[in-house]
């Protein structure tokens, strides 16, 4: 039985997990007395969270040049291990705490953390566990909010629906996340099983939108670049256009370290530079190695039929359409191709109808495919964005958008100083 068609996501040990170092690719390496200092946050909550990680530009820098707003001025009393990984910048640090039961959980810590929440907590746990759960995405964010001395933003999910987006992209809200690096800080067999599926998906559905040869930078720009298609904020002046080429340029090793381990074992796609060959390659950050990708209509048509289940659910829809294929006939091609049983020893195999969708026109396929992912996130997307108004208050609503605008102009500026530097060599 492979672990990426069926996964058992009933596992609570990692000796559960299919090898001994299952997974440890997703576990980022940051200075030790940063990653302390985080782990010391999540001691602040007495509430229990099973499955914690970091992430965002307040961990992991998404550019090279000068600060433009003090640590002191943001963060009232930060660690000084803070301080120097983050260089003097004034950066929110993004969590994401995995919980067992969401009512539980918020009930301990409107106890003790009363002051996180907004108006919404007096309506008491109940009333914020069913927010989470049943609007948007299901997390709950409390932001800006200072915990050691440090400015946060949390957000709290239930284990099952992370776990469920990880495996299905149903809304690829947090699975998207989980796409680039971020610094686990408490680890959960079962997220990690899951989150292994999620990152070979994340490869399948990019070499679907990439032609037969192309450089790793390509294969993680398109990676990292799935989660922001449908992001309503990407339409607004609130985000750096140059986000995911930031993002993967300054953090190269990290994916890497992320994705090579998975792409040796894929039967149809390899790096193709000798200097791959190297031992200290993955640290490099001059090489940006070729890579190349078996365009054979049959194994690509495999690859279509294991992606995520929720997904690839939308996929072929659209493609039933595009191929308008009778109601009834679509209907009894997927029951004769369905072989979602666990008990199964033989991998999921395409069918006709899988190498038809493969064989399309290299940008029809693109399209189509965008288009399924742009469907899949731009509502989760927005619901979140105006559950972010309720959850976070109106005036912590409107101090982050103001921040991102202000990110987005200062990007703006950079580009431009950029730009006049190129023309005047």
């Amino acid at each position: 039985m492979d672990w990426d068609e069926h996964p058992d996501l009933s596992i609570s040990t990692f000796s559960e997990l299919p090898s001994t170092n299952f997974g440890v690719n997703q576990h980022m390496v940051i200075n030790d007395e940063f990653k302390e200092a985080l782990r010391q946050i999540l001691w602040r909550f007495r509430a229990p969270i099973r499955y914690a990680f970091a992430y965002g530009s307040g961990v992991f820098p998404q550019t090279a040049s000068p600060p433009t707003l003090s640590s002191s001025k943001l963060h009232p009393k930060a660690s000084t291990a803070i301080s120097n990984v983050q260089g003097g910048q004034g950066k929110m640090i993004d969590f994401i705490f995995g919980v067992s039961y969401t009512q539980h959980w918020h009930a301990l810590n409107l106890q003790q953390h009363p002051d996180h929440y907004s108006a919404i907590r007096y309506a008491g746990s109940y009333a914020v566990s069913r927010i989470q759960d049943t609007w948007g995405a299901g997390v709950y964010f409390n932001p800006f909010v200072t915990v050691n001395g440090t400015l946060i933003k949390y957000g709290v999910v239930n284990l099952d629906m992370l776990c469920r987006d990880l495996s299905e992209w149903d809304t690829l809200y947090l699975a998207g996340r989980l796409h680039k690096p971020v610094k686990i800080l408490r680890d959960d067999a079962r997220v990690r099983l899951a989150n292994q599926v999620n990152l070979l998906s994340a490869v399948r559905t990019a070499l679907l939108l990439l032609p037969a040869t192309f450089t790793e930078q390509e294969l993680y720009s398109t990676i990292a670049g799935i989660s922001y298609l449908g992001d309503v904020r990407m339409s607004f002046p609130t985000e750096n256009q140059n986000k995911v080429a930031n993002i993967v340029t300054n953090q190269l090793a990290n994916f890497r370290r992320l994705y090579a381990p998975l792409i040796e074992n894929l039967p149809n796609v390899s790096f193709s530079d000798p200097r791959t060959s190297q031992p200290d390659w993955i640290q490099d950050p001059r090489t940006n190695a070729l890579m190349a990708q078996d365009m054979d209509p049959v194994k690509r048509g495999n690859m279509v039929r294991r992606l995520p289940k929720a997904f690839r659910g939308k996929l072929y829809f659209a493609y039933q359409s595009k191929f308008q294929i009778p109601q009834l006939e679509f209907k009894k091609m997927l029951e004769a191709a369905n072989d979602e049983d666990p008990t199964r020893v033989k991998r999921k195999q395409g069918g006709e109808f899988e190498r038809r969708v493969a064989v399309d026109k290299p940008e029809s396929l693109k399209k189509e495919v965008r288009k399924v992912i742009k469907k899949t996130i731009r509502w989760p997307s927005v619901s979140q964005t105006l559950k972010g108004i309720v959850t976070g208050g109106v005036i912590n609503a409107w101090r982050y958008v103001s921040e991102k605008i202000a990110k987005y102009r200062e990007g703006n500026r950079r580009i431009r100083r950029e730009e006049r530097a190129q023309k005047e060599n």
